[in-house]
């Protein structure tokens, strides 16, 4: 049989078809024909299972076969109706995650010589990043099983589109792990302030990451009064949150967006830290945001008001569209698209679930040219490959640790606009060394927690012919559509064999697997 360097070698074929095309939306996969084909049965299931799910698990496809497509994504927009016993189980084997905040452990101090630089001080200063990582040792080893919990929410959960969207949101309201007030504000901002809001009103789930810990902390808001005016997290609120850079305010909104928030600040010892509005640190003037006159002598409602301006704006419609659209169709939405999703964040007062429906029942999410159009980060390519094995949750950090080694450690982007949204980022020499790597190790059976010889299909398929097992990879690992040039690398084993021997289809399915996972199908969806 193919030694293993061979597995590399075609694997490596692959995966320089998607570096190739890393910046493309052209689709990968399917019939040759006309750009505007539509999508065939088979490939609209495999559609939403790649992008709405975390990867489709064994027996996925018939199940959204046998609901039908439209009735499944109506159900993953009403996640509460949909029972996920197996998940909650997972979870409850978690401290992080079962036990309450205040007894997830004691206070870790923030460095209170960096408390009078900016944010991008803080970060640029060898020696403060030294000093944070010294006094962030607690946190880290907390949210090492809090990361643990992350994927096995991702991979095990039946309510997989509200775990797409707490993942978007997670990138889109950025905050970093190395600043956070206290061990237990990660678990908390993930698992109570994002998560049960992924899918609710846009207005609930702005004000819950503004009383947040975890932000007020993280862009030195809960620094900021009348006689020391900070403005990272207003610029970030306006920029970043809501309207977006060329959503139409200026510096003076910032100011005055800072202004309404002084007092907005955290109560850190004892642990757990939570939100405390401090009157004696407000600014009680008068303010004017965008054009509305907030007038003086409030003082929690001037926060509260510019929430409600911010949520309700036209430009935050559209910013959100945008970027909802960008993650869920393709790194360059189409327009029409985004403005009638936008049209609808404005008629529905902002909310999230039927913005998402507008956006994935659309023509343009099921046009050919969205069809595997997206790169899949590391968080994506890994657990989607434990979910195409029907691999058994990770209650340890071992997956959690193996995504941070392929570049993207759990809330490890510094700065607050998040992990890149588009694809090409993703895709250079060094990453698809990595990637291909990954799929070999995992075909060869390297990961202890995740083995192919535990797959379902692992005892039928071994026992078939070539033709026979590259057809059984495609429809179970590649949701049944590959492109000609992939189904031809994995048929030319046949080329470098020799004399067929009892022996071979476990070997020879083996390298099929780590071909399939480095596949251009496989590293999109």
């Amino acid at each position: 049989m193919p030694s293993l360097a061979s597995v590399t070698c075609r694997a490596g074929v692959l995966s320089t078809l998607l570096f190739a095309g890393a910046c493309s939306s052209a689709p990968r996969g399917g019939p040759p024909g006309p750009a505007l084909q539509p999508l065939s049965q088979s490939e609209r299931i495999a559609h939403v299972l790649s992008r709405l799910t975390f990867g489709a698990r064994p027996g996925d496809a018939e199940r959204v076969a046998a609901l039908g497509v439209d009735r499944w994504i109506d159900q993953q927009l009403k996640p509460a109706t949909i029972p996920d016993s197996v998940v909650e189980r997972s979870l409850a084997r978690i401290a992080t995650w079962r036990d309450s905040a205040a007894s997830t452990g004691s206070l870790t101090q923030f460095p209170p010589q960096l408390a009078g630089l900016s944010l991008a001080q803080q970060l640029k200063d060898t020696a403060a990043v030294k000093l944070l990582k010294a006094q962030l040792v607690s946190p880290f080893l907390v949210n090492d099983f809090f990361y643990a919990g992350r994927i096995i929410r991702a991979q095990e959960s039946e309510r997989q589109l509200q775990e797409i969207l707490t993942n978007f949101w997670e990138n889109h309201f950025s905050v970093f792990t190395g600043k956070m007030p206290s061990p237990e504000a990660l678990s908390v901002w993930d698992r109570d302030v994002l998560h049960p809001r992924a899918l609710g009103k846009f207005r609930d789930l702005l004000g819950a990451t503004a009383h947040s810990p975890a932000m007020l902390f993280y862009l030195d808001n809960h620094l900021s009064k009348k006689q020391g005016l900070n403005e990272n997290y207003a610029r970030e609120l306006l920029e970043l949150h809501t309207l977006g850079v060329d959503g139409g305010y200026t510096q003076q909104d910032v100011i005055e967006v800072a202004r309404a928030l002084t007092g907005w600040t955290i109560r850190r010892a004892p642990a757990p830290s939570i939100f405390m509005f401090r009157r004696e640190q407000h600014d009680t003037g008068t303010k004017v945001v965008l054009g509305h006159t907030l007038k003086s002598g409030r003082g929690i409602e001037d926060g509260e008001e510019v929430l409600d301006i911010l949520a309700r704006h036209p430009s935050t419609a559209h910013y959100i569209s945008l970027k909802l659209a960008r993650r869920l169709v393709s790194d360059e939405p189409p327009p029409a698209l985004v403005d009638r999703a936008a049209e609808t964040f404005l008629r529905t007062d902002g909310d999230i679930a039927e913005v998402v429906r507008t956006i994935v029942t659309s023509r343009e999410f099921f046009s050919r040219q969205a069809f595997r159009a997206k790169v899949k980060t590391p968080h994506e390519l890994v657990v989607s490959a434990w979910r195409a094995l029907g691999a058994r949750a990770d209650t340890s950090p071992v997956t959690s640790r193996l995504v941070t080694q392929l570049g993207q450690g759990a809330f490890a982007w510094a700065t607050p606009e998040g992990f890149p949204e588009k694809g090409e980022p993703w895709i250079n020499s060094g990453t698809m060394f990595k990637r291909v790597k990954f799929g070999r190790d995992l075909a060869a059976g390297s990961f202890a927690i995740v083995k192919p010889e535990r797959w379902s299909e692992w005892t039928r398929l071994s026992a078939l012919p070539l033709d026979a097992q590259v057809n059984g990879v495609v429809k179970n690992v590649l949701g049944g559509v590959a492109d000609s040039t992939t189904r031809s690398v994995m048929l030319s084993i046949r080329a470098e064999g020799t004399t067929p021997t009892a022996n071979d289809g476990p070997a020879r399915l083996r390298e099929l697997l780590g071909i399939a996972f480095a596949s251009p199908e496989f590293q999109r969806r």
